[in-house]
């Protein structure tokens, strides 16, 4: 599928290459686990750069908080243009499409930093 693709090839590349972006990460070090689905990913956040990108199955893996959605929602959220509900990571929590576990202090500490990784396979095209 074009999205596990996206995530584990082409995520960091995307952006790490957006310098503004990086800067704004510049404080962020954490590890935290994206769920589409059935599928997980270890992302690894040192210095606003994204180190590495890990897909499991994981037997116990280590992670500051998660981000947990189904496949579909995933899909519709990575659309070029999304439709509402599934515009924004606020917007998929609140019609609770979207589940955040663990320690929320760095995502909320670093929002607008997660809110545009997480929007790079939108502009990649990665759900086309």
């Amino acid at each position: 599928m074009q999205d596990d693709d996206f995530i584990l090839n082409r995520l960091a590349d995307a952006v790490n290459r957006q310098e503004r972006l990086v800067w704004r990460g510049r404080h962020l070090n954490t590890v935290f686990l994206l769920e589409r689905g059935t599928d997980a990913y270890l992302i690894t956040v040192a210095a606003g750069r994204i180190q590495a990108v890990r897909q499991g199955p994981f037997v116990m893996p280590r992670w500051q908080f998660a981000l947990r959605a189904s496949a579909e929602d995933w899909a519709q959220f990575w659309r070029p243009l999304p439709p509402p509900g599934y515009h924004d990571l606020m917007a998929l929590v609140k019609f609770r499409r979207l589940r955040a576990e663990g320690d929320l202090y760095p995502l909320m500490s670093n929002l607008l930093y997660f809110k545009d990784v997480l929007a790079c396979p939108r502009a990649e095209g990665a759900s086309s």
